[in-house]
């Protein structure tokens, strides 16, 4: 079965990645891009949206990141609140076993 999702993934990775290429290959045109503040200089289409993407993925991980590391503090404290309740469930049981004998 988990080879079926890996040969799934694959072939989609490989069709976008054609759909990519082929793209980039179609859309050679140098486009010079305007912001409000900078005309920054010509270049060709799938780079500069190529380049949006790059930006955008790294913004969204720098949102994340505030939420990453509260979440990965609550599983420490709960990992760690975890082991001493199995700590204490051990110590009783062992001290019931003690008392019964």
């Amino acid at each position: 079965m988990r080879w079926i999702k890996g040969v799934i993934l694959a072939i989609i990775a490989l069709i976008v990645l054609i759909f990519g290429i082929l793209f980039a290959v179609r859309n050679q045109a140098a486009i010079p891009l305007d912001i409000i503040w900078a005309k920054l200089p010509p270049a060709s289409l799938s780079l500069w949206l190529l380049s949006t993407l790059v930006v955008g993925v790294l913004l969204g991980m720098l949102a994340m990141t505030g939420m990453y590391l509260r979440l990965r503090t609550a599983l420490v404290r709960a990992r760690h609140d975890q082991r001493t309740q199995q700590k204490e469930l051990d110590q009783l049981r062992t001290r019931e076993l003690k008392e019964a004998s």
